[in-house]
């Protein structure tokens, strides 16, 4: 397919464009990053520089794909002021849905967050009602990242009402890479005190980029969300002794598929994408939390 990934040079995205190629597939990275004038080199993707917020940009870049995958955001709440945020990350999701509906795109895969739900970045806190986490879980974001996210997703609801498009929104955890899993996941790994609002839970880049794929190769009808998290948790900890240890009996722990479960939830994209995850902080970190040499 001609696929059109937003947001290319973010560490989703260039794993994104990654993946893609790997399967054939035609890719035009988009990005703000300007492009350089260089001799392309073999299986590179194309490159177009814009800003998403502005519609007329949006609809250039999406004009001829048949799949897109909208990963272009700010990527928390707390670099920017609030305005910013929201504004780039709604107005970005919403000019390229309306650019990719006007195109006749088939399938518009949206990279939204685990933060929806909304007790990640709360100013006044509060716990997941239940988990693991799942896709039915309440939702009640406070801050402009989650709340632009969780606009997000009901924008793909109203496009699928209006349209022929297909949309799925992707929930990632929190994204790893061989980088970042001693500077992220080492005090988590060491501690499970150290759990977070995910509740020990992180997700691979490329596994990540493995179930965009999928996504983008997809038939399923309407718009569907999916988390997409690694089976375990940082660490590999009992998971429910860990929750109680943390929050006692605040929250409710349904059925664990294992004792080192993840805080979130993925049984969904297993059983309607196929996504089986391959990756483990195991394979970069020992269990003192550091990484392997």
């Amino acid at each position: 397919m001609r696929v059109v990934v937003t947001g290319a040079h973010g560490k989703v995205g260039r794993a994104t464009v990654r993946a893609l190629l790997r399967e054939g597939h035609h890719v035009t990275a988009v990005d703000l990053t300007p492009p350089v004038h260089e001799r392309p080199l073999p299986g590179d993707p194309d490159y177009l520089q814009a800003d998403l917020t502005d519609a007329g940009q949006a609809f250039f870049a999406v004009r001829h794909a048949e799949a897109v995958v909208h990963a272009a955001a700010i990527p928390d709440p707390v670099s920017n002021p609030p305005q910013v945020v929201f504004g780039n990350n709604l107005m970005g999701v919403f000019n390229v849905l309306e650019a990719a509906i006007a195109a006749g795109v088939r399938r518009f895969v949206n990279v939204s967050s685990e933060t929806v739900p909304g007790f990640f970045f709360a100013e006044r806190p509060f716990l997941p009602a239940y988990a693991p986490v799942d896709e039915a879980h309440p939702i009640a974001p406070q801050d402009p990242y989650a709340l632009a996210k969780h606009f997000g997703e009901q924008l793909m609801d109203a496009a699928v009402r209006r349209s022929a498009i297909r949309c799925i929104s992707i929930r990632p955890s929190w994204v790893q890479h061989e980088g970042n899993y001693e500077r992220n996941l080492g005090p988590v790994v060491r501690d499970p005190a150290e759990l977070g609002a995910g509740l020990g839970s992180y997700v691979d880049v490329d596994d990540l980029a493995d179930a965009i794929v999928l996504a983008c190769a997809s038939e399923l009808p309407g718009h569907e969300v999916f988390y997409i998290a690694a089976p375990d948790n940082a660490g590999g900890h009992d998971f429910a002794a860990m929750v109680r240890a943390a929050h006692g009996d605040a929250i409710e722990l349904r059925e664990l598929p294992r004792q080192d479960c993840s805080g979130i939830s993925c049984a969904k994209a297993r059983r309607l994408l196929g996504w089986t995850p391959k990756r483990s902080w195991r394979d970069y970190l020992g269990a003192d939390g550091r990484r392997l040499l």
